[in-house]
């Protein structure tokens, strides 16, 4: 091998090493919403695969990360661990939906403002931080709702975008065209992201590492009412269509105001370098105070005639561009580590910072996660470390000064016991946390499980805050969840703060709680990892606490979504004795412990059918026509198969879902028909 190739050698599989860390930090992102490198991060790795590939053309790849977009489509969940693949349909895009070129400098952004013809008008909006979503409306009415995807096609997400208050699902106006696209950002407001998060703090959940996460995961789920719970919200800021009205961009965002879409107020037209720099400076401090989370700013030519002069690149357009914010970080000392212990025993350690501003908070605690995530930045206190707010509302700790730590600190070392109880931590293999094991005698453990016992979403008993419980555990009233039900008014009002009237009301919510549904009461109980949605699913299967507690792991694997550490965990709990007598005390409290079996089907008319549902429909919903079919027998399924008996075809039914369907000889049946194939 000559010198040359031996020099050529490391950069060629640098860009190979480049686009697998891309490409998964792309599918972490996007399909598991668990980012790993922070916005700037992945931009510079991008940035040195683009020098790379324009080094060696020969290795040039169209499926590289520089040619396509970062893909949020459903489908790529097949092979997603907890999750059933594909749940929505996957539409073709009428106009690619591509990413813009991300800036974070503003000489930069100067530049490019610079080279742009003369007297060209250029209009600044916010880069809000969400999931991008295209509307399409037909002859008015709000037709279809596509993420981003993978820029040529997305997933029809029409029935969560329907809950979102500020879109409208028709408009009733003469000078609307016959169809017009409208793209824009799905958000989840700051107030409802740490509502979000302290819902999901309590249960022990991962928590979301920022708004954008949380909205993205939001937007996947299955059930519109949870959707609408969460309360997302969405800015509109593109319209694209043929023959649309007004001749620039800004005109276009002026007339989906007045058509009744939410457009911000912060659009601006700029015909300077000099107005362009001032709007960045204005709205770098302002957009602290926004409701929603922002991330930089993005700058388009406002002549639409001008934007397709200038044309697209393979995956962005060259008459827009992002300025992205700098995250905001500060150094401060690391004064101590302390731990915190959850209800199911993990052990978190908490850094206890030196008070520093952030965003306009003062941040005093960041969290350290875990053993390992200490041990990846080499942190110990005494040091001087990097907090950063930036985008994400959680402080997290970034890094550390390289200088030597202060002296008198010493070394650092994980704890080995238990710093509430005292018992030997234990660490299962393959698991990145510490827990305590001393379930029944460790104090956050106990107390965790009560309150999570008698949340909102398990029992629902109001009075029993975290202070009441604590107060109670700390007089010797309350030791474990079955307690509950043994508390006397007379105990309850002798407490400070309480009082006859408090242990009233306490009372009146325990009795009601003996009518919480069994599947409910199976989420209340605290098994590690049978969370609110698992427990519904293992309910049904096993309609008792008496045929639960004699299930196999095998058993409890057949159910969807139940794999074998939730299996294992559901085991353990019933082969531990004192689980058995407390739920031998609820029961003789007179829980529900027990619900109904699953309905039969009414009749067989389309049993070992296999149907798929697909458009709008005028008289049922589509969740309406699902019960239909399983209530007679039928079977529904996703996709479009040689296994597939119909498909109960509704308006504006998928392109790809009607070819795949001619292909394949499947009929289609339409609402009418299908109404009187199951009438009666």
């Amino acid at each position: 091998m000559d010198l040359f190739s031996q020099i050529e050698e490391p950069e060629r599989e640098e860009l190979l090493s480049l686009r697998r860390e891309l490409e998964e930090a792309n599918y972490k992102y996007y399909v598991l919403n668990q980012p790993t490198l922070s916005d700037r991060e992945f931009d510079e790795k991008m940035h040195r695969l683009q020098d790379l590939e324009a080094m060696f053309p020969d290795m040039y790849d169209p499926k590289s990360p520089t040619q396509q977009v970062g893909s949020d489509l459903d489908v790529q969940r097949n092979n997603v661990p907890g999750t059933k693949g594909s749940k929505f349909e996957t539409v073709k895009h009428k106009y690619p939906m591509l990413s813009l070129a991300n800036s974070y400098s503003r000489e930069e952004i100067e530049d490019w403002v610079r080279k742009l013809p003369s007297g060209v008008e250029i209009v600044c909006e916010l880069k809000y931080d969400g999931l991008s979503i295209s509307l399409w409306y037909e002859h008015g009415v709000l037709v279809r709702a596509l993420t981003r995807g993978d820029g040529q096609q997305g997933d029809d997400v029409i029935a969560n975008i329907k809950t979102i208050p500020s879109i409208p699902w028709k408009i009733d106006r003469n000078d609307v065209p016959a169809f017009f696209e409208l793209r824009g950002e799905v958000l989840l407001p700051w107030t409802r992201f740490e509502a979000l998060n302290k819902e999901r703090e309590e249960q022990e959940e991962p928590l979301f590492a920022n708004p954008r996460n949380a909205a993205s995961g939001t937007l996947k789920l299955q059930d519109p009412r949870e959707v609408a719970r969460r309360g997302l919200e969405a800015y509109l800021y593109y319209m694209i269509g043929e023959n649309l009205p007004g001749k620039t961009h800004f005109e276009r965002l002026e007339t989906a105001k007045a058509w009744g879409f939410h457009i911000s107020d912060a659009i601006r037209v700029c015909h300077s370098v000099d107005e362009v720099m001032a709007y960045i400076a204005y709205w770098d401090t302002e957009r602290k105070n926004l409701p929603v989370a922002t991330d930089g700013i993005v700058l388009k030519v406002n002549n639409l005639a001008e934007q397709e002069e200038l044309g697209y690149t393979a995956k962005t357009p060259r008459w827009a561009i992002a300025y992205k914010f700098p995250a905001e970080k500060q150094l401060t000392l690391l004064k101590e580590i302390t731990y915190q212990v959850g209800r199911t025993g993990v052990v978190t350690p908490v850094a206890n910072l030196e008070p520093v501003q952030l965003s306009g908070t003062i941040v005093q605690r960041a969290t350290l996660h875990n053993e390992d995530f200490i041990k990846s930045l080499d942190i110990r206190p005494g040091n001087r470390v990097w907090v950063e707010k930036g985008g994400e509302i959680i402080p997290k700790i970034t890094g550390k000064d390289e200088g030597l730590p202060v002296t008198g600190y010493g070394d650092y070392s994980f704890p080995t016991t238990c710093p509430e109880c005292g018992a030997t931590l234990v660490r299962v293999e393959g698991e990145a946390a510490w827990r305590c094991p001393n379930e029944a005698g460790c104090p956050p453990q106990i107390k965790g499980k009560i309150e999570h016992f008698v949340s909102r979403k398990a029992m629902n008993i109001d009075g029993l805050g975290e202070e009441t419980i604590d107060l109670l555990y700390r007089q010797g009233l309350l030791h474990n969840i079955a307690d509950i039900y043994d508390l006397k008014s007379e105990d309850i009002a002798a407490q400070e703060r309480l009082g006859e009237k408090s242990a009233q009301n306490m009372l009146a919510g325990i009795e009601a709680s003996k009518q919480v549904p069994w599947a409910r009461v199976l989420f209340a109980l605290g098994i590690r990892m049978v969370g609110e949605t698992t427990a519904k699913k293992i309910a049904k299967r096993f309609i008792s606490i008496d045929s639960l507690q004699w299930a196999t792991a095998e058993q409890l694997c057949a159910i969807e979504d139940v794999g074998p550490q939730i299996a294992e965990n559901v085991v353990k709990y019933f082969e531990d004795i004192r689980n058995i007598e407390i739920l031998d005390r609820l029961r003789k409290a007179g829980l529900q412990l027990e619900g109904e079996a699953a309905e039969e089907p009414t009749s067989d008319k389309l049993a070992g059918m296999s149907i798929v549902i697909s458009g709008t429909f005028s008289q049922h919903s589509r969740d309406e026509y699902k019960a239909m079919i399983e209530a007679n027998g039928g079977k529904n399924s996703g996709s479009v198969s040689k296994k597939t008996s119909f498909i109960l075809a509704g308006e504006n039914m998928g392109p790809e879902k009607r070819k795949k369907a001619e292909d394949l000889g499947i009929p289609l049946k339409t609402e009418e028909e299908f109404l009187e194939l199951i009438k009666n």
